[in-house]
């Protein structure tokens, strides 16, 4: 299995190739995250270790880039940064998983493998259908140019709608998803919000984004 090491500190990189060599993997380095950025479109990795702190573009930014670019390879953030919100970010912009230096290598190689086991599969940061975009990360919903406010319920609705994108779902699956193990109301509470999310989606557009199926649930349209 091919990964890539992207990381500034060469006497790391080189150790970290060295063991993962010593495992059985074929390792290449990068040392920036242009050259980083570059060598993952231009080959299929099995995965990519990335150092955050990169001379010219971050590892925020390469990972960032990457998702946009449909590359899917998993990605293991491998940085000194150890604070939650730098987790968070690295998490938000389409990372895997994060590990924090100093790291022991034996717990490297098992994130490795795990990620390994997930494969490349397509998971993009930012939600859609059609024009509308919903990033989940910043909670932000846009329609074409047009920034469209919703209420945290009415996102959260959406969010699983998109996340079900294909699906026909009833309304008791999303009071499931979307509302707590204690919510005993009517079920009739998701009406209203997708009522609401439907003058703010599709009527002011001109679209018909949620659908009725009667008797079933309500369902994405392809657009």
């Amino acid at each position: 299995m091919r990964v890539l090491v992207v990381d500034d500190e060469p006497r790391l990189a080189a150790a970290v190739q060295r063991g993962l060599e010593a495992e059985g993997f074929a390792v290449d380095i990068a040392s920036t995250g242009d050259e980083g950025l570059w060598m993952a479109t231009e080959v299929a990795y099995d995965v990519i270790v990335l150092d955050i702190m990169l001379p010219g573009m971050s590892g925020y930014a390469v990972c960032s880039h990457l998702r946009e670019a449909g590359v899917w390879t998993p990605i293991l953030m491998l940085t000194a940064k150890d604070g939650e919100w730098d987790e968070a970010e690295a998490l938000d912009t389409g990372a895997d998983g994060y590990l924090s230096k100093p790291f022991s290598f034996v717990v490297l190689v098992a994130h490795i493998r795990a990620l390994l086991r997930r494969g490349a599969v397509e998971r993009p940061t930012k939600l859609s259908v059609g024009d509308l975009v919903v990033d989940p990360a910043t909670h932000s919903c846009v329609r074409g140019d047009t920034n469209i406010e919703l209420t945290a319920k009415e996102f959260s609705v959406l969010e699983f709608l998109l996340r079900s994108q294909g699906d026909v779902v009833t309304k008791s699956r999303i009071v499931e998803h979307v509302w707590d193990a204690a919510y005993d109301g009517d079920l009739n509470v998701v009406e209203v919000h997708i009522s609401a999310l439907r003058r703010k989606i599709d009527a002011p557009f001109g679209t018909d984004t949620i659908r009725t199926i009667r008797g079933a649930g309500y369902q994405l349209a392809g657009q």
